[in-house]
């Protein structure tokens, strides 16, 4: 009998997830609006992906703390986004990866906002510095 390690028998089927512009959802905080584009609940997403849109002359958002990496594409404006030490000014067309575990803030660049495609591993936490008891899964990643 010959038996190949690793090679499967089972077929594989593969299916697409169609996420129409209706399906996404929206979520806003002071600092700007999330509208969650794919996640585990919309589209069965295994890594969701949100549009983050923050308006001219919005504040920075908090200190934080999110337990996984996160990567971010901006794809109009600026930021400015600090993350562990580090000060990165970012414009449309760039992509900053930022660790996770790591302290970070974005502030908006004042006279053009920005908006950005970010994405994470699924059930991410996130915590207000200091970092203080279970933190939050942000609603846009799920």
């Amino acid at each position: 009998m010959l038996s190949i390690i690793g090679e499967s028998t089972m077929p594989v089927i593969h299916t697409a997830s169609v996420i129409h512009a209706a399906q996404s959802r929206p979520a806003v905080t002071a600092s700007g609006s999330m509208t969650t584009l794919a996640s585990p609940t919309l589209g069965a997403a295994e890594r969701p992906v949100w549009r983050v849109d923050v308006v001219p002359g919005a504040p920075a958002g908090p200190l934080h703390i999110i337990d996984v990496e996160q990567i971010w594409t901006f794809v109009a404006g600026g930021a400015q986004v600090a993350c562990a030490g580090e000060t990165f000014v970012l414009q449309a067309g760039d992509t900053v990866v930022l660790p996770g575990d790591a302290e970070r803030q974005v502030t908006p660049d004042a006279e053009s906002g920005f908006s950005a495609i970010v994405t994470s591993a699924a059930g991410s936490r996130a915590w207000v510095v200091p970092r203080e008891g279970e933190g939050v899964v942000p609603p846009w990643t799920v």
